[in-house]
């Protein structure tokens, strides 16, 4: 199982990157996927996840109406559109992948077994 991160970088407040996933070495359609972050000094935090069964989605409430999560099952691809970006925004993206998930559960990355190296993502002027 490998999930390798792409698409971080420097971007001015309210501006746009769109992260990417690319899943191998398992069936992305069985497997919960999740985006999690961490900022230099914190914990690492659930930002959007999306469960194997219907779909369903975690967002936090600090990304609401701004992130997007979506896959791709076909290309084994799993993508974080972040829109308006607030410098609190800035950490390291992580991707992560795990077996199937009650929706009360998708937002702790401790129910995740598979994760990429990240990617960096810093908002500043």
């Amino acid at each position: 199982v490998q999930l390798v991160e792409s698409g971080g970088g420097l971007v001015q407040p309210g501006g746009s990157l769109r992260l990417s996933c690319e899943a191998s070495g398992f069936v992305l359609g069985y497997y919960a996927i999740g985006w999690f972050r961490q900022a230099p000094g914190k914990g690492r935090e659930g930002v959007s996840c999306i469960s194997t069964d219907d779909g369903s989605v975690y967002l936090a409430e600090s990304v609401k109406d701004r992130f997007t999560i979506s896959k791709d099952n076909g290309e084994d691809m799993v993508y974080l559109q972040m829109n308006s970006l607030k410098p609190e925004d800035s950490a390291v993206y992580y991707c992560a992948a795990t077996g199937p998930l009650l929706i009360s559960d998708l937002s702790d990355p401790n129910n995740y077994d598979y994760w990429g190296r990240g990617t960096q993502v810093t908002v500043s002027s």
